[in-house]
């Protein structure tokens, strides 16, 4: 067999038939002779391919269909021949079916191929070429993606370097997102075979392409066109690169690409769509539909059949033509992936343009799903929800339009759209929304501002009570509406009707009726028919109490429209003010009839108040009462009903149950409406009947108050007499006439308020005159005020209105009254008879407090003489002291051997301290305990002198002593020392030998007490005292008895020398006692002195020697050094000891340095 021919053995011989490729005859002439020469397998797939080759498919598929039954099959190894045929014709059937437009014919194909590889499954099944080809087929029908996966990858696991096993792995890999593995697996058949076809290149350029390389992307493009420059993918490729640098020239390159694909391939559905994209921004819609139709026909994948769609549809949308349109639209999103949402967008705005506003916002959610922040969508979702009636739609419009505002504050639409939304709920935002939009307009956009937009800030204002602000703003709207009335005359007349509406209403609400009036008729000449002009008329007239008026205005607009339901809303409502229940009922049940009112709300309330009102009227057919309580609950049902949210309807529903008892009912279902809203005021007030019901009083009346507060600026006569009646009831009568004369200022005409200002007095009248204790003005005021409780009753029996109360009531209240006056004279006598007593009585209490101030003040004044008078005699006293002591000296004369034992022995110094303590005479309890308490004990001495029984604060109180008031004399030691001790000296020198003036301690006592008279008699006392340390009782028992002098007065309590200090003295040593207080103190300041000089001794040793050399010689006379206390301390102790107690004497005591001799001393 040569090269460019085939050889067939003929039957039977060793002849061949030789076929030139170049001359291949009919199909049909070689399939007989392959027939009669009953040729093996392989050389009719060998002929069929070439005839493939050769561009004749038909006959390529009669010979393998002919091969299929009459190859000959008796040679070795036919069997991967028979696979092969079947192969080849299956692969052929798949390739046509790609191309096949038509589904029947397309389903039929692979139908046949599925056939024949399930044939050729039966041969060998794990051939690689049997797979790839199988694989392939998987790959193209699409479903069977992961089969086809597993197909390749098992050729791969044999042959790692299969190039079609490769390429279908790269195109799986594409297909799943998996761009980083399909560039891997191309890149790998690259290196495997570097003449790869540009197919290869081009699978790489989109890998590139889709990873953000396009520089990469486009060299791998450039490549693919070098090795074959017919490759319309490249050149598609290549455009669309060029085209997304938004550039002129890159654009141009592209579109030129563009053209060349199209004439390579001018059936091509991608070049087609791009093509048809470009002409589009070209404004050639003509050239757009045929390309995008031709496109839509060319291609069986439903995405690029969705992008033709797609074209169409905004061809036509941009011509107006919405039902074309929306046809291509909606068929692009059938066709389209889910990430293809171009369709969506252009879908809504054609639900928009058709008022399918629920379908046109399903379609922008979509869209605002897959991209969260895209400003269009959001912004047309916030319109489309902005006017639903589901407030969460609306909340969800307000967040929308918000984020709107903040990524570009710039746009005015946004800015207008949000403040219409925040109307409702937010008016200051929505003011604030509305300041920006006529900030942006007039900085940014340099435009007037809109009448619409004046307009509605000044409502808005208008609804916030600043009137001035909306009128102001009312007056612009009508200028720039009036300007802008050049340009589209009626469109800008309706906009200043309805301003010049609207500032009629302001001029309403600033009771400027004749301005509102005028405003109204003057709409009325231009515009008869506007039915609210009528209206507003009627409800003036209402106001004003002129209700036949009010009747024409209202039926002026029936003459308009027979049906208007807010006309024979007020008409009805004219009946009910008057109590005609049966006429205003009537109106309201011909509202509800007509097919359009139905159900409205206002006029089933109106019906169900009317049946509520019924209960108020007194009957005694209770039957009839319950059928009223029924209608009225199941109309109020019906409402809540058809508005589960209607706060009247629950309202009445508790009012009905409070009439039929059901109290605590009635008070939940009030509370949880008042919970809901606190700005209907009826709730309050039936909140505050409920409280009086259950007789709590208070509550009633805070809420009664409080309602008044939050409801009317001025004050209202109804609810004034409903908390005037619970303070009636809880018994604050004059609460209740406050009340009820401050209803009468605002309706004096009324006479059911007349009649209970009379009744409140006359109980008030009542209980002043049955209280015997009430003076003389509140009688007489009494009086006054039942005289005029008579007069109301009298004038309400003969004028009052017979409908409000019982005219009878009132003459019977009125004879009462008259009753009352007749006891009214005993009732004032009693009271001036008490008032008299109670004058008297207080002119007495006066007179006796003059009195008794008068006595006190002289009291005050003789004490004060009697104690500068015994003030004036202390000091007389302390002077004779002095003078009595100058010159007087204590000493003692100790033993030679005793002073120089002391000397010499330091452990006796303690006893012999003890001893010269006992040799000091006292008769005081307080001087026998140890220096240190001592001390404590006259520091607290003057807190129990008030209390204590038998002390010395006591003693001086009897006295007559002022011992807190009496001056405190100074301390007379520091200045006389130098010259008392000079005299001293002087005088031991010349009386004394040189032992005994070793012996010398002396020191003058005299008594301080205030109770010391002169016939006292003077005690000196040794000055022993001072040497005596803290000991102890028992240290001073035991210590041995030192020989000693004591010069002491005549008084019998000082001749016990040997008895014990801590024994009391008799009662007749009282005078001594006390002339002794001023010695004992010297005496315990020594002791004091002493226990230093023994702590001293204690802790340094040897201290009593120095003592004794500065009492003897050391020291001058007067003055002793002290161990632990410093000169100040020892000048504070000189001073009396009545200071040192606390208790208060002044000080008397001079210390006097006199030197006596011993003859003196025994005398």
């Amino acid at each position: 067999m040569s090269r460019g021919s085939i050889e067939i053995p003929l039957r039977d011989t060793d002849e061949v038939i030789e076929l030139d490729f170049d001359q291949l005859p009919e199909g049909d002439e070689v399939i007989s002779i392959l027939k009669q020469e009953h040729t093996q397998l392989h050389i009719w797939i060998a002929l069929a391919l070439e005839y493939y080759r050769q561009g004749k498919p038909e006959d390529f598929v009669k010979l393998l269909e002919a091969a299929r039954v009459d190859g000959t099959l008796d040679y070795r190894d036919h069997e991967k021949d028979q696979m092969t045929c079947l192969d080849t014709l299956a692969a052929y059937y798949v390739q046509q079916a790609r191309r096949e437009k038509n589904k029947d014919v397309k389903k039929e194909l692979l139908t046949q191929a599925t056939l024949l590889y399930t044939m050729a499954d039966k041969i060998i099944m794990y051939d690689q070429n049997h797979l790839l080809g199988r694989a392939c087929y998987c790959l193209l029908e699409g479903e069977k993606m992961e089969q086809a996966d597993a197909q390749f990858h098992f050729v791969l696991n044999q042959s790692p370097s299969n190039i079609p096993a490769l390429l279908g792995k790269a195109c799986i890999a594409f297909n799943k997102k998996d761009f980083r593995g399909a560039l891997a697996y191309y890149k790998k058949a690259l290196r495997t075979n570097p003449n790869c076809p540009a197919e290869v290149r081009l699978g790489m350029g989109h890998c590139f392409v889709k990873l953000s390389k396009p520089e990469k992307a486009q060299l791998a493009f450039m490549r693919a066109l070098e090795l074959n420059p017919k490759c319309v993918g490249a050149l598609v490729g290549l455009a669309i690169l060029e085209l997304n640098k938004k550039e002129a020239d890159s654009i141009k390159n592209g579109v030129q690409l563009l053209s060349k694909a199209y004439t390579i391939d001018s059936s091509n559905p991608m070049v087609l769509n791009h093509l048809a994209n470009h002409f589009f921004f070209k404004k050639d819609y003509s050239k757009v539909q045929h390309l995008a139709l031709h496109a839509f026909h060319n291609t069986d994948v439903e995405a690029m059949q969705a992008e033709s769609c797609y074209q169409l549809a905004r061809s036509f949308h941009v011509q107006g033509d919405y039902d074309q349109a929306f046809q291509y639209y909606y068929q692009a999103t059938q066709f389209a992936s889910p990430n293809f949402l171009l369709p969506y967008f252009g879908l809504g705005q054609m639900y928009i343009y058709r008022g399918d506003r629920d379908n046109a916002a399903g379609c922008f959610e979509k869209v605002l799903k897959a991209y969260p922040n895209n400003y269009e969508t959001m912004k047309i979702l916030g319109s489309l929800y902005a006017t639903s009636n589901d407030q969460e739609k609306r909340e969800t419009a307000k967040g929308h339009l918000k984020k709107v505002t903040e990524q570009y504050p710039d746009d005015v639409e946004a800015w207008i759209e949000l403040a219409q939304i925040l109307e409702q709920s937010d008016i200051q935002g929505a003011l604030s929304a509305y300041g920006t939009a006529t900030r942006i307009l007039q900085e940014k956009v340099q435009a007037d501002v809109p009448p619409e937009i004046l307009n509605n800030v000044a409502a808005l204002h208008f609804r916030l009570g600043n009137l001035g602000e909306a009128k102001k703003y009312y007056a612009a709207s009508l200028d720039r509406a009036k300007a802008e009335a050049q340009h589209d005359e009626h469109y800008y007349n309706a906009i200043s009707v309805t301003s010049t509406y609207n500032l009629a209403r302001l001029h309403e609400s600033t009771c400027n009726y004749h301005g509102a009036e005028q405003h109204y008729k003057n709409i009325l000449r231009e515009h008869p028919n506007y039915v609210d002009c009528y209206l507003r008329l009627g409800c003036m007239a209402r106001d004003k109490g002129n209700f036949y008026e009010a009747s024409d205005w209202f039926k002026e607009a029936l003459q308009i429209n027979q049906d208007h339901p807010d006309a024979w809303s007020l008409i009805g409502n004219l009946h009910l003010a008057k109590q005609e229940w049966q006429p205003g009922q009537k109106k309201f049940e011909r509202i509800l009839k007509q097919p359009a009112t139905q159900n409205d709300a206002y006029s089933m309330l109106a019906l169900g108040n009317v049946w509520l009102q019924t209960l108020h009227q007194p009957t005694r057919d209770k039957e009839k009462e319950k059928r009223h309580q029924d209608r009225a609950l199941a109309i109020y049902k019906q409402v809540l009903r058809n508005d589960p949210k209607n706060l009247y309807a629950a309202n009445g529903i508790g009012a009905v149950l409070a009439h039929k008892g059901c109290i605590r009912e009635a008070r939940d279902v009030f509370a949880q409406v008042r919970e809901a809203t606190a700005d209907v005021c009826d709730v309050w007030l039936n909140l505050a009947h409920i409280y009086v019901e259950q007789k709590q009083f208070i509550s009633a009346v805070q809420m009664y108050e409080n309602c008044l507060k939050k409801f009317f600026k001025c004050q209202n006569t109804e609810v004034l007499l409903f908390l005037a009646r619970a303070y009636f009831k809880c018994g604050k009568l004059a609460e209740c006439k406050q009340t009820l004369l401050k209803a009468r200022h605002v309706a004096p005409s009324d006479s059911v308020l007349m009649f209970n200002v009379a009744l409140v007095l006359q109980r008030l009248a009542t209980s002043v005159l049955r209280d015997e204790k009430s003076n003389l003005k509140a009688v007489l005021s009494a009086v006054k005020e039942l005289e005029l409780a008579q007069r109301y009753f009298s004038y309400l029996s003969k004028s009052g209105d017979r409908m409000k109360f019982d005219l009878a009531q009132a003459a019977a209240e009125a004879r009462q009254c008259a009753d009352l006056l007749s006891q009214a004279q005993y009732h004032v006598s009693r009271a001036r008879k008490l008032d008299e007593e109670e004058r008297s009585q207080r002119a007495k209490q006066e007179k006796e407090k003059e009195e008794l101030k008068l006595k006190l003040m002289q009291e005050q004044e003789e004490k004060r003489r009697r104690l500068s008078e015994e003030q004036r005699k202390l000091l007389e006293t302390r002077a004779q002291f002095v003078e009595k002591t100058k010159g007087l000296l204590v000493f003692s004369e100790r033993p030679e051997s005793q002073r120089e034992k002391r000397k010499g022995g330091g452990g006796s110094g303690k006893r012999r301290k003890g001893a010269d303590y006992e040799d000091f005479v006292n008769d005081g309890s307080e001087d026998d305990l140890p220096t240190a308490r001592k001390k404590k004990q006259r520091r607290a001495s003057s807190s129990e002198g008030e209390g204590g029984d038998g002390t010395d604060g006591e003693r001086r109180r009897k006295r007559g002593g002022q011992d807190d008031g009496a001056p405190r004399s100074k301390k007379p030691r520091k200045q006389p020392q130098k010259k008392e001790r000079q005299r001293k000296e002087e005088a031991k020198g010349e009386r004394l030998s040189a032992a005994m003036m070793k012996k010398v301690k002396s020191k003058a006592i005299i008594s301080s007490s205030d109770d010391s008279s002169d016939d006292d008699a003077l005690k000196i006392a040794d000055e022993g005292g001072k040497a005596s340390g803290s000991a102890s009782d028992s240290d001073g028992d035991e210590a041995p008895k030192q020989q000693r002098q004591r010069l002491v007065s005549d008084s019998e309590s000082d001749g016990g020398g040997g008895q014990s200090p801590r024994a009391p003295s008799d009662a007749g040593s009282r005078r001594s006692r006390s002339a002794h207080s001023s010695s004992e103190d010297e005496g315990g300041r020594a002791g004091r002195d002493d226990d230093d000089d023994d702590d001293g001794g204690r802790r340094g040793g040897g201290n009593s020697d120095e003592d004794e050399e500065d009492a003897v010689g050391g020291a001058p006379a007067g003055r002793r050094r002290r161990g632990n206390v410093d000169d100040d301390e020892e000048e504070e102790a000189a001073v009396s000891g009545s200071e040192r107690d606390g208790s208060g004497s002044p000080p008397a005591s001079v210390r006097s340095a006199s030197p006596v001799d011993s003859a003196d001393d025994s005398q």
